[in-house]
């Protein structure tokens, strides 16, 4: 038996991803755009309180399960930012160009060039559900000044993973969801759940 599950989400990606790593332990994932729900507000300064609110929100309206996720990049020597702002670094309009140029300025005058992306998962039986199943995942990495690459999105091109010597956007799709923190963090997941 299946049960039906709204991602709080309307990326294609992330819906062919989750639904293909749910579909072995009985979940049918939908994207909420399929129930007309509206992208949920992420006025919080955590991940996990912004994965939260978007599965609340996602279930309240569908009456369904939901599953959320919160991502993004954070820099050590900048406190962890970008972190939850990272979509939006350089203000509206959103603009992966710009975002990667302020994060590389605002990493110019620090040594420490390191960064780590970072994921987290949501998933609620019902909107009010008192214990969520939260997963995360973590990859470490280094910030460059020059982009590499030709995958990915973001701030894939400047972010390299020293132990492969490679950029995000060089790897190749199932290289990224093999070790990717979105990757891990569904992984975690799907354990949790089964």
């Amino acid at each position: 038996m299946t049960t039906r599950l709204v991602l709080a989400s309307n990326n294609g990606g992330k819906l062919k991803e989750f639904g293909e790593m749910l579909a072995p332990i009985g979940f049918e994932v939908h994207a909420q755009r399929e129930f007309n729900v509206p992208e949920a507000e992420e006025p919080h300064i955590t991940f996990v309180e912004n994965a939260l609110a978007k599965a609340r929100h996602a279930s309240r309206l569908t009456g369904l399960p939901a599953l959320a996720d919160d991502s993004g990049v954070c820099a050590n020597a900048l406190g962890g930012a970008p972190g939850v702002y990272s979509a939006r670094y350089a203000g509206e309009p959103k603009s992966d160009a710009r975002n990667n140029e302020k994060l590389i300025a605002d990493l110019e005058p620090h040594a420490d060039k390191s960064a780590y992306y970072y994921c987290v998962l949501v998933f609620v039986r019902h909107a009010d559900d008192p214990q969520p199943v939260i997963a995360e995942g973590r990859w470490d990495g280094v910030i460059i000044g020059h982009a590499r690459g030709q995958g990915g999105f973001g701030y894939d091109p400047y972010f390299l993973v020293p132990s492969l010597g490679k950029t995000v956007a060089e790897l190749t799709a199932e290289e990224k969801n093999r070790l990717s923190h979105r990757g891990q963090a569904l992984r975690a997941l799907v354990e949790k759940l089964r």
